[in-house]
């Protein structure tokens, strides 16, 4: 096929997003044509997007893998892309893949840029890769050790995708610290322990936060125990934020540590690819446990309403939101 047609998400401006019209090259012999089924929308960073809340000096290490236009906007924004190959390589064809692709109906991109869905993994649950990803070099950075005790603070996806796979440790004991008692139903659907920060465990030997909050990140302060590590996982974009570095910081001899994955965890750098890290985290999106994470979901025409909801409030219940595609 010459060409087909499409409709993407722009983010016109901040506080503003719109369905588009784009037309679409046909694929070369190296590229693929995809046809989305599912994205999902990765709450917090997009919700910074949408707000126009990404530093000037953060523009291009922001960007997204096939973003277009620039920050603040207009520019389509999104990683986290499902769908099948209707043109490319005989191999490919009919085949469920997965992208690092903003929300758009159809999409022509290198063919390793794509990544077929392993056996056992459903595409409406593959959106979750590009969180998982996040999470798996997190644990890298993190290095927890057989039998830590560790307290992930903040329950939204990472944060309860932390926690799941930080659970099939041997002999660690997870609890997540959450303010929305709600989480506990989908914390123990993952196996692992759920507390209000009020009744929390303390004396963890790793935790880490995720909230996005101030609040949150002083409370994992308070629940390390002596020496121990917390990672942080929250991005804060424009947000200045108050660490509380007296007290016990320091008697405790505490690390506070920052995790991103924009790059390989150093310590499995010299060895690991992005394109390897990625196909692991697809890998083990087995578990049907992990379904309880995607809470919502809505057509492709109500994208730009639902990304204005989702950064309308911190207080939102939504964990991950599937975007569905007809």
């Amino acid at each position: 096929m010459a060409g087909s047609s499409a409709h993407a998400c722009w983010l016109v401006e901040p506080g503003c997003a719109e369905l588009r019209a784009e037309t679409l090259p046909g694929p070369t012999a190296e590229q693929v044509r995809v046809r989305t089924l599912h994205s999902g929308i990765s709450r917090g960073t997009e919700s910074l997007v949408y707000r126009g809340e990404v530093p000037v000096s953060e523009y291009e290490r922001m960007r997204a893998p096939f973003q277009a236009g620039d920050f603040p906007g207009p520019l389509k924004y999104g990683y986290s892309s499902v769908g099948i190959v209707e043109e490319g390589p005989a191999a490919l064809l009919g085949r469920a893949v997965f992208c690092l692709f903003p929300h758009q109906t159809r999409y022509v991109v290198p063919v390793d840029a794509i990544h077929v869905l392993p056996d056992g993994v459903p595409p409406a649950r593959a959106v979750l890769a590009a969180n998982l990803e996040t999470v798996v070099n997190a644990l890298w950075d993190a290095a927890p050790r057989v039998g830590d005790r560790i307290t992930v603070v903040g329950g939204g996806t990472v944060g309860l995708l932390v926690a799941w796979l930080a659970g099939r440790l041997p002999g660690c004991v997870v609890e997540v610290v959450d303010t929305q008692v709600a989480r506990r139903e989908v914390a123990e659907r993952l196996g692992v322990d759920f507390a209000v920060p009020e009744a929390a465990r303390g004396e963890a030997d790793l935790v880490v936060h995720a909230s996005g909050r101030a609040e949150g990140l002083a409370t994992a302060l308070r629940l390390a125990a002596f020496e121990a590590t917390v990672l942080e996982l929250s991005w804060y974009g424009r947000r200045d934020v108050s660490v509380p570095l007296g007290g016990a910081f320091h008697s405790r001899r505490l690390t506070l540590k920052s995790s991103q994955v924009g790059q390989v965890a150093v310590a499995q750098r010299s060895r690991w690819s992005h394109r390897r890290r990625i196909e692991l985290s697809l890998s083990l999106l087995t578990d049907p446990a992990l379904d309880a994470l995607i809470t919502d979901a809505a057509p492709f025409t109500a994208l730009p309403a639902v990304l204005a909801r989702l950064a309308a409030s911190s207080s939102d219940p939504t964990l991950c939101h599937r975007i569905d595609y007809a």
